[in-house]
């Protein structure tokens, strides 16, 4: 499948941020986990906190995960692999800080359309959708719907899943990939603001977002709070295809996969 060469060039964007840092002090990133950390969601959100600041060291960022130093700081962002109820919590009590949604895949919680709460694993009627296109080609398949897969080769995915491996022991699923690209994209997001004010990362992320995650397409968050993404059809535990699915939608339109708009108040 043919993907689209992502709009920015990280590397020019990074150049013009080190000869800011340079002059500039440097900006510590604090970033605040929920959830269990033996989970693949975590093991994710470390692995992207370890290249965050190899990339960090440059640019005079450095990141810190909660507990490393106090955790009672204001962080620049939430990462959050914990249950519905819980996360829609978590946003009301920081509506002004990016919450990661990096678990739940309720369509319910992406209806709430809370400002600050941002989707990177993807919701099940996305899934849904995927299979259905799928299904138009290839009836009777037992396929599923995943955000990520090991064998994916292509845009250095390859090469972010052997990283994934050799420093955690396991191979990158959902969780794992969702983590990483939740701090990959905070990161990212660092480097062109030069700040981590949370406000400006949330306006920024919500608005300005282009992000490619090793999925060879600009990717960018919905009105829902949803990040478009294309997915992996697996079946049989190998990859058998990916959505959108060519031939049944545009192979570029990611609105295909999952609604984008905001349920009306009296249709919730």
């Amino acid at each position: 499948m043919q993907r689209a060469i992502p709009r920015a060039s990280l590397a020019m964007l990074l150049l013009a941020a080190l000869m800011r840092a340079s002059a500039a002090a440097p900006i510590e990133v604090r970033l605040h986990y929920a959830g269990a950390r033996e989970d693949a969601a975590f093991l994710g959100v470390t692995q992207g906190l370890e290249e965050a600041n190899l990339q960090g060291g440059f640019l005079g960022q450095r990141y810190v995960l909660d507990g490393e130093r106090d955790a009672r700081a204001r962080p620049a962002a939430i990462l959050a692999a914990i249950e519905e109820e819980a996360l829609v919590a978590l946003a009301g009590q920081h509506p002004d800080i990016p919450v990661f949604n990096l678990s739940s895949d309720s369509d319910a919680l992406r209806d709430k359309c809370l400002t600050n709460l941002l989707h990177v694993i993807p919701s099940r009627e996305m899934k849904r959708d995927a299979l259905a296109q799928w299904s138009k080609l290839h009836p009777g398949s037992k396929a599923l719907a995943q955000a990520w897969h090991p064998e994916f080769k292509k845009y250095s995915a390859e090469q972010l899943s052997k990283r994934f491996f050799k420093a955690r022991g396991q191979v990158m699923d959902d969780g794992a990939w969702a983590g990483w690209a939740a701090v990959k994209l905070l990161s990212d997001s660092v480097a062109r603001l030069g700040a981590a004010d949370p406000e400006k990362l949330l306006d920024y992320i919500r608005t300005r977002l282009a992000f490619d995650g090793q999925k060879g397409i600009d990717m960018s968050f919905r009105p829902n709070g949803q990040l478009r993404q294309p997915l992996f059809l697996v079946e049989g535990g190998k990859i058998a295809g990916e959505a959108p699915v060519k031939g049944v939608v545009d192979i570029e339109d990611l609105d295909s996969l999952g609604s984008s708009a905001c349920p009306q108040p009296d249709s919730q």
